[in-house]
């Protein structure tokens, strides 16, 4: 199985980090992280040679904010060059819906406005049972938190589904992972979301109490399948990757 030794993680709020996913590569040998602040660091000139997976992660802003947010040209560029490469690319909430767009999918609101937001479980497609996410096919219930969604683009896989949210994570052959939901969340700091994303919870009316449940519940499960599906997934990696 293809050892990543450098990992850069394109981040837009400081508390939607890396999460669990940092100590799962870091026994899997990682032993160096970088983390680039969208907005803030030039991403234009970052050399994809030297990163062995790269991380696109989540945020509050809608991916076809470019109007607004003009440095998501400079993502998509960057997710672009990583995706021709064909080398280990992952995209987590806000970071899959710009691959989609990347690959010319459309990323929308879900209709009447509605949000998802809370521990619910995926239903796994077909393919998905047989990909990197077959761990949670059991029903482990992973982190939602979106009101946008993305559609499938031409020529990458299905993976799993949610009765709200009917597209919520596809592969690109074995290099390329889009999930719509937080596996990557670490729930011992929830609470740093929960004041992060005080108004948007407000405003959907979530109890924060059964997030906080939640999150003690599912804590444990969710730590052993992320590490489940990060194994799986580096175990397809194309054999260049992470050399």
């Amino acid at each position: 199985m293809p050892t990543p030794k450098t990992v850069l993680a394109v981040r837009h709020l400081a508390f939607e980090d890396l999460g669990l996913l940092r100590p799962v590569l870091a026994e899997r040998g990682v032993d160096r992280f970088i983390t680039l602040d969208a907005g803030v660091d030039d991403l234009r000139d970052v050399d994809l040679e030297a990163v062995d997976l790269l991380v696109v992660l989540g945020g509050p802003i809608g991916a076809y904010d470019d109007a607004l947010y003009p440095y998501l040209n400079d993502e998509l560029a960057l997710i672009r060059r990583r995706l021709v490469s064909r080398r280990p690319l992952l995209g987590v909430c806000l970071g899959a819906q710009l691959m989609a767009r990347a690959l010319g999918a459309a990323v929308r609101p879900m209709a009447h406005g509605k949000k998802e937001i809370g521990f619910a479980p995926l239903t796994l497609t077909g393919a998905g049972r047989d990909s990197a996410l077959a761990p949670l096919a059991g029903g482990q219930p992973v982190l939602h938190w979106h009101g946008d969604q993305f559609e499938i683009p031409d020529g990458a896989t299905t993976l799993a589904t949610t009765p709200l949210c009917p597209n919520q994570a596809f592969a690109i052959d074995g290099f390329a992972l889009a999930l719509q939901f937080h596996l990557e969340s670490d729930p011992a700091r929830l609470e740093q979301w929960l004041i992060g994303h005080s108004g948007e919870l407000a405003q959907a009316r979530v109890p924060l109490d059964t997030l906080r449940r939640d999150a003690a519940a599912h804590g444990a499960g969710l730590r052993a399948a992320l590490g489940a599906v990060v194994d799986r997934w580096m175990a397809g990696w194309p054999q260049s990757a992470g050399q």
